[in-house]
């Protein structure tokens, strides 16, 4: 007994010693979340959002966003991929037919500008980033089309695009590639970072980025299971990893921070950008894109199916809103 009681000291001890050392080199965050709130989230799915009538149909949504004029953009891996709706889910208009290869990001700017991520080569095509006008009208591409590579005007497994408040472009390069692009907002490379790996600044999947309202970008860095938060220039600031794998965030300019995972079945965090923070976790849904209204209301995207207790999930999109 006196045997186990030392090597459970001795466990403690080593255990300590090891989080001390990763405190001090900056590799974990200090600051630890608030208790989490399981399964209380003051939400209910809206039934039967977004339904398709025939030809249409949803396939994997891995994006869904919103536009300042109100309206609902959803990306799918279906024959039409882009679907825009109106916040009752009424279909208003589809678009881009065989224009991508493998539907990924999709984001609306500050400007409302319409941006897109196409994740994939194929049959000379994919493997960029889009630009487009809310009805659909390109106005620039980043990326050489058809063709998977690191370079500057290159991407392998493209993921994600935020755009800071001067109109710099900030693009997640994360399925292949482990690194963060900046550009210009007239498309011209400024920088690149990251390399594959766990430490700080290295990446492994890293599949969603957004900005909050003091605009440091936030990095879901999803199979390394966190999020990085990194200044303009691509200096790391924290990591947090009570988020589970973040396959999608959303801040609002209230800076509430909205996360998604689908990888490790933990469903929609709400928490707070500014200290990371935790005040519900709902498991209403597995998605991996999310995007939330000026009403609060919640849009997600769903790409894997599933089923958590009576509720099917994946190949659609949601919408949660406030329970009455």
């Amino acid at each position: 007994m006196k045997g186990l009681r030392a090597e459970g000291r001795g466990r403690r001890a080593r255990f300590l010693a090891v989080l001390l050392a990763s405190l001090a080199a900056g590799v974990v965050s200090a600051r630890a979340p608030r208790a989490l709130v399981e399964d209380a989230a003051p939400y209910r799915l809206v039934p039967n959002w977004g339904q398709l009538s025939a030809p249409l149909a949803w396939g994997e949504t891995p994006a869904i966003t919103l536009a300042p004029n109100g309206r609902v953009f959803a990306f799918t891996r279906a024959e039409t991929p882009v679907i825009e709706m109106d916040t009752s889910g009424t279909v208003l208009k589809t678009w881009g037919e065989k224009m991508f290869v493998w539907p990924h990001g999709m984001r609306v700017d500050r400007n409302g500008f319409l941006w897109i991520t196409d994740g994939r080569a194929r049959n000379g095509m994919g493997q960029q980033v889009f630009k487009y006008t809310l009805d659909g009208r390109l106005v620039m591409t980043l990326g050489t089309k058809g063709v998977a590579g690191n370079g500057p005007d290159q991407f392998n497994g493209v993921t994600d695009v935020a755009v800071a408040a001067n109109g710099d472009v900030f693009v997640s390069d994360g399925h292949v590639n482990a690194r963060i692009l900046k550009f210009s907002k007239d498309g011209t490379f400024i920088k690149t970072w990251g390399k594959k790996g766990t430490g700080p600044g290295e990446f492994d999947v890293p599949h969603t980025i957004f900005f909050d309202s003091r605009g440091r970008l936030f990095v879901g860095d999803r199979s390394n299971k966190r999020i990085q938060i990194f200044d303009q220039d691509g200096n790391f600031i924290d990591q947090w990893t009570q988020f589970g794998s973040p396959s999608g965030i959303f801040i609002a300019p209230d800076d509430t921070l909205y996360v998604v995972d689908y990888n490790d079945k933990m469903g929609l965090f709400i928490g707070s950008a500014k200290d990371g923070s935790i005040k519900y976790k709902s498991e209403l849904t597995l998605a991996e894109g999310v995007t939330v209204g000026p009403d609060g209301s919640i849009y997600v995207g769903e790409t894997v199916p599933g089923k958590i207790g009576d509720l099917v999930t994946g190949h659609t999109v949601r919408k949660l809103v406030k329970r009455d």
